[in-house]
């Protein structure tokens, strides 16, 4: 049979506490403080701890033990993992950019020296640099493809919408597209986006066949002056 254990008021003697229910404001505060201190003192403890041994572990790491790049590994691929995460926000590519990062780690470990500072922030900017270098590459791919790529026009051929692609950003399409004639802007448009032949372009417009080629020929020629792509 269980029984309650007696109060703290039940015991005359037992010192005031945080819970014995018969303390003053002042006293909850200095033992709030109190506990505060003690979690910080054995907060930084545990820190000052970690920061050691994964110091210890690199140092071992740039020597070539696996064992000690495998410890290393489970303790920095999480905060590696979080700050790339931070900058990329895409899980995928993140994921990918932290394996290259610890891989790195274990082909350069012999590169860092304390001298140079904390193990974590030497790694911690490796896994940065890396981000950053994965975000200008993913910017440079996205400017390529942003560009106008006018593919061997060949201008006697009707299937000319099928042979030739426009891979363009719309801004950019549309002042140079403004440059055009209305006539060539029309057969422009129809081909490259309206997906017809030439042949279809000029019974659609009721024009003849080698009308509708000059207009798109003259047009594509203004198009490769105005966005500065060679023929």
């Amino acid at each position: 049979m269980l029984t309650h254990s007696p109060s703290v008021e039940a015991r005359p003697n037992a010192p005031a506490t945080l819970f014995s229910g018969n303390t003053s404001l002042a006293e909850t505060q200095t033992e709030v403080n109190r506990i505060r201190e003690t979690f910080a003192r054995w907060q930084a403890e545990l820190v000052s701890e970690a920061i050691g041994e994964i110091e210890d572990l690199l140092v071992r790491t740039a020597t070539g033990s696996k064992e000690a790049f495998s410890s290393l590994y489970d303790l920095m691929a999480p905060r590696v993992l979080g700050l790339i995460r931070r900058v990329l926000v895409d899980q995928a590519q993140s994921e990918e950019v932290a394996q290259e990062v610890l891989l790195e780690i274990w082909q350069t470990a012999a590169s860092y020296s304390p001298s140079k500072g904390k193990a974590t922030t030497w790694m911690l900017t490796v896994a940065h640099r890396r981000a950053i270098d994965r975000v200008r590459a993913s910017q440079a791919s996205k400017d390529r493809d942003l560009k106008i790529g006018v593919r061997d026009f060949e201008g006697e051929r009707d299937d000319v919408a099928e042979s030739a692609e426009i891979s363009i950003e719309h801004k950019r399409a549309q002042q140079a597209l403004s440059k055009l004639s209305d006539q060539q802007r029309e057969a422009v448009t129809l081909a490259y986006y309206g997906g017809l032949t030439q042949s279809e372009i000029a019974e659609r417009l009721e024009v003849p066949l080698g009308t509708v080629k000059t207009r798109i020929r003259d047009g594509m020629n203004r198009l490769r002056r105005e966005l500065g792509v060679e023929s």
